[in-house]
């Protein structure tokens, strides 16, 4: 892929115009002709006729060209395998790849080697961000201790660390006891619990129940395990008051129970990931093993509930679900291959096919993809806003070309979407008002005279 990424941006000390763009705006749920001004890395102004008539002397303008600018993507759902399992993902390659895909800040699963369970590592991964100076970074905290759904883990110490949230990442929570421990112990810090909903001893198989499962022999992940948890969770959270966010939803009975929870007032949110909208349980193929994902890709009905569930906004939010699985885990037969796809870099143009099939408005995309997941986690960016984080892409919606794994920044090309045709690329990415990914073809202009 074309492009440079950059730990720091090119030199620049005063104000930048961004002008001549097709603005969206998720939070007013509106699109425009128009600018934003940036100064000292924040939003110093925005709208429709600023700089009508071109910037004024000094300040530095970049022309758009008519190419959309939005606030950057925030991306709930990464993991990496830094610590423990640095040869699969870094933060650094993590947060290049994000910068590529138009991802101005991550949440990072705490499934490491050590799991996130003590306030160091927290800590960690903040000082690795302002090392790094790339994207935005942030951590999970672990909600049990180990990730073993027995004990909880140090809550407050965590939330004091600055873990954002808290989950066992793709760890159900099996024993209900101890959720509904953990939902009145998060009440009383307001911190939120984000979890996956998939009942442990239904949930072993390798691809979801159905034909195509019967056809290749390989033993089936029933959708009932999926709503079968989503329905405890939701009565746990009426017992309790709390709040929960529950993670790539993939059937369409988990959209509709879901639907009726929020109707009755329950603070219960959702997020679901690319694949599950976007393909269906025939990208496993002929035992392709990119396409084994947790939860297993869904039958043709699921997706398409998926995409109404995203088009009526009983889903919030889009995820990348990035997870890089190294060749050795991979290439092997379908049943021993580890589950996971890597996503940072197709988050986007993937999320685009639901504004060029007619389903969303890219305003309403955006609020999936970048002020939805900021505001449900109390993250600054996703917005615009004056004051607010310059945290922004620059992308080309109807740039048509082909994903290639091989041509992917992560450093495992585990993608599902491999030779898929898509629309849409990032040209830019700015985090704090720094380039920090630019693409070869998108010229930033230089200072108005």
């Amino acid at each position: 892929m074309s492009g440079n990424t950059y730990k720091t941006a090119p030199p620049h000390t005063g104000s930048t115009a961004y002008i001549n763009a097709r603005i969206v705006d998720p939070t007013s749920d509106s699109e425009y002709r128009g600018a934003v001004l940036i100064s000292d890395g924040k939003i110093a102004d925005y709208g429709p006729n600023l700089f009508a008539s071109g910037a004024p002397y000094g300040i530095e303008s970049v022309d758009c060209r008519g190419l959309v600018l939005a606030p950057g993507l925030v991306d709930t759902r990464v993991h990496t395998g830094e610590p423990g399992e640095e040869h699969k993902e870094t933060l650094e390659s993590a947060g290049s790849a994000a910068a590529v895909g138009g991802i101005t800040s991550l949440v990072l699963l705490p499934d490491n080697e050590p799991p996130f369970d003590d306030a160091s590592l927290i800590e960690f991964v903040a000082r690795r961000a302002r090392l790094i100076k790339l994207v935005n970074m942030y951590a999970y905290g672990a909600l049990t201790v180990g990730l073993e759904g027995k004990e909880l883990a140090e809550i407050g110490l965590l939330a004091e660390a600055g873990a954002v949230a808290f989950t066992d990442a793709d760890h159900a929570v099996g024993n209900a006891q101890v959720m509904r421990r953990a939902l009145y112990y998060c009440k009383a810090f307001d911190a939120l619990i984000v979890h996956l909903p998939q009942e442990p001893t239904l949930s072993g198989g390798h691809m979801t129940s159905g034909e195509m499962a019967t056809r290749l022999g390989l033993s089936g992940n029933p959708p009932l395990a999926e709503v079968m948890m989503v329905e405890r969770d939701i009565r746990l959270v009426e017992m309790t008051g709390g709040r929960m966010h529950l993670a790539k939803i993939s059937t369409a009975e988990s959209v509709a129970v879901i639907a009726a929870a929020k109707a009755r007032g329950l603070k219960i949110t959702c997020d679901t990931a690319a694949p599950y909208f976007a393909l269906n349980d025939l990208a496993v193929g002929d035992y392709r093993t990119f396409g084994k994902l947790v939860p297993p890709l869904r039958a043709e009905k699921d997706r398409a509930a998926i995409v109404e569930g995203l088009k009526n906004g009983v889903i919030d939010a889009i995820v990348s679900d990035h997870r890089p699985q190294d060749q050795d885990s991979k290439r092997v037969p379908f049943a021993q291959a580890l589950a996971g796809g890597i996503g940072l870099e197709t988050l986007l143009p993937i999320s685009l096919e639901l504004f060029h099939n007619g389903h969303l408005t890219l305003p309403q995309l955006f609020q999936r993809l970048s002020s939805t997941p900021a505001r449900l986690f109390g993250l600054p960016g996703g917005r615009l806003a004056k004051g607010a984080p310059a945290d922004l892409v620059v992308f080309d919606a109807d740039y048509a070309w082909q994903i290639d794994r091989t041509d992917l920044w992560s450093k495992t090309k585990n993608t599902p979407f491999d030779e898929r045709p898509v629309q849409g690329r990032v040209m830019a990415t700015i985090v704090g008002g720094r380039t920090i990914y630019r693409d070869d073809s998108f010229v930033t202009a230089a200072v108005v005279a």
